[in-house]
């Protein structure tokens, strides 16, 4: 093999974990969310399916700067008159969570066919516990230093004070927590979600990000596969977590999967999980499979953090693919 072929391979591994590592410092989640249950054989046919199960759209109305999720996937917030569109909606049933900061949560069921148009009322809210934890919430996601980490920790524990039953409250602080490499205060967070509420996906799911943390992997898989089994396999956030232990196992055609299915149901809301895919595909030599995932990536987020790098490596990713089909069969 040319010596600038064997450089240029190693320039491409070492921007793929750059990446990695930039993408090890979100807070998705990914999920996802992190989130974080999102293409090429395998690929192509999950992009087909989705398609064809998603095409209608669901309009929300609202208060402004409300959050919105569809099926506990963090679809975005509505704009200044209170207002959404969500696209890609499949045909079967739904919930629709929203959330405004001075306002009691509400969740609506979706039944099988209902889209166009939906107004969401809410009602405004003396609720102390709840204020406080909208208060950390906010806190948490703006967090840049553990000094502000350390404060939305704070209002997660006033809010906690308030209604020592919160699940959703500690397994906020979980997230602060494992932020702040407070492992141990993690595992504990978790543990008093799960007392009040022993079925929880997203607890499961956060338990196995700090496992993976903490460097105890056959727990972290233990966890992020409890999440998927509790949420009935809709996790992304979990199966991302699954993808990356996978990756660094090096069974990265299991790592492929898993960043699948994490695409296909955070329908395409978080164009990061296309580059994890593309770098997993680069690692298998499938080297068109990896410019479709990357394109992916630059086509949801053209001016995303990692799309300078992305665009430098497609070019040659498309040289290699055609000399792989120049190669006897």
């Amino acid at each position: 093999m040319p010596m600038c072929t064997v450089k240029g391979q190693a320039g491409f591994r070492n921007l793929t974990w750059r990446a990695l590592s930039f993408l090890a410092s979100l807070a998705l989640f990914v999920l996802i969310a992190l989130s974080f249950s999102v293409l090429h054989p395998v690929y192509s046919q999950h992009r087909t399916k989705a398609s064809a199960s998603s095409s209608k759209t669901l309009s929300i109305t609202t208060e402004p700067n409300a959050i919105v999720w569809l099926d506990e996937i963090r679809r975005g917030t509505t704009d200044a008159a209170g207002k959404m569109t969500l696209t890609k909606i499949s045909s079967g049933r739904h919930t629709l969570r929203v959330r405004a900061n001075g306002f009691k949560e509400a969740t609506t069921p979706l039944l099988p066919g209902r889209r166009g148009n939906i107004a969401v009322k809410l009602v405004r809210t003396t609720d102390q516990a709840e204020l406080t934890f909208q208060q950390a919430e906010t806190a948490r996601e703006q967090a840049k230093d553990d000094e502000s980490r350390q404060k939305a920790a704070e209002l997660y524990r006033s809010a906690l004070t308030l209604r020592p039953a919160f699940p959703a409250a500690h397994v906020g602080l979980a997230r602060v927590l494992m932020s702040l490499n407070d492992f141990s205060g993690a595992l504990e967070e978790i543990d008093e979600a799960r007392s009040t509420r022993p079925v929880y996906p997203e607890a499961s799911a956060v338990e196995g990000r700090i496992y993976r943390e903490d460097a105890f992997t056959d727990k972290a898989i233990a966890s992020f596969r409890r999440a998927i089994r509790e949420a009935h396999g809709f996790q992304p956030e979990a199966h991302v977590g699954l993808a990356r232990i996978l990756e660094e196992k090096s069974q990265y055609e299991e790592a492929a999967a898993e960043y699948e299915l994490a695409i296909k149901q955070l329908s395409e809301t978080e164009p990061v999980i296309y580059q994890l895919l593309g770098a997993v595909y680069e690692k298998l030599e499938k080297y068109k499979e990896a410019v479709a995932a990357y394109e992916k990536y630059l086509e949801l987020a053209p001016n995303g953090s990692l799309s300078g790098a992305i665009r430098s490596i497609i070019d040659q990713l498309r040289r290699q693919a055609a000399g792989q089909q120049l190669l006897p069969g």
